[in-house]
């Protein structure tokens, strides 16, 4: 993988699409250079299907860390903590929590250098107080689409139905 994978991955994933034509306008890399990338690439196992999901396992971010992250409270911190997360290198998802955790991070990164540069970049935000990291072991579930985590039945059920 070099940078020019990078780079048509980063634009799959930007764009929402697989066209090497507009990822060509995206990244400047020739049409059919992108074409025979993106097969390569799908002959590799890191894009796994039309949608273009790519396996981070085998891109090289193959650690999750889940962070929990605790801030001063004061009004709107939610907003900003929140903001300040995740603009954050290596951040994937932010979301502000009840209960005795205020924020939980998700990121996947490569090596354990990028975990110390990560939790580093959290702790250099003036409102959060500590955090507290995990690594994953083993991912037990990893659906991408929610829509597949109920039948049918169900989502016509509580979907099909006007608001009581």
């Amino acid at each position: 993988m070099d940078e020019k994978d990078i780079r048509i991955l980063a634009a799959i994933t930007e764009k929402a699409t697989g066209s090497p034509e507009k990822i060509h306008q995206e990244t400047d890399i020739p049409a059919s250079t992108v074409h025979y990338r993106i097969n390569q690439l799908r002959e590799e196992g890191i894009i796994k299907n039309d949608l273009f999901e790519i396996d981070l396992g085998k891109l090289g971010l193959s650690i999750t860390l889940i962070s929990e992250v605790w801030a001063e409270f004061e009004e709107g911190y939610h907003n900003d903590v929140g903001e300040k997360l995740a603009d954050v290198e290596g951040v994937n998802q932010v979301y502000f929590t009840m209960g005795d955790t205020d924020f939980v991070v998700i990121s996947h990164v490569a090596n354990r250098e990028m975990v110390e540069e990560l939790i580093g970049d959290f702790e250099t935000i003036d409102a959060v107080n500590r955090t507290s990291s995990k690594f994953v072991i083993t991912t037990v579930k990893n659906e991408s689409s929610p829509l597949n985590d109920y039948e049918l039945d169900t989502l016509v059920d509580v979907l099909g139905r006007p608001d009581d």
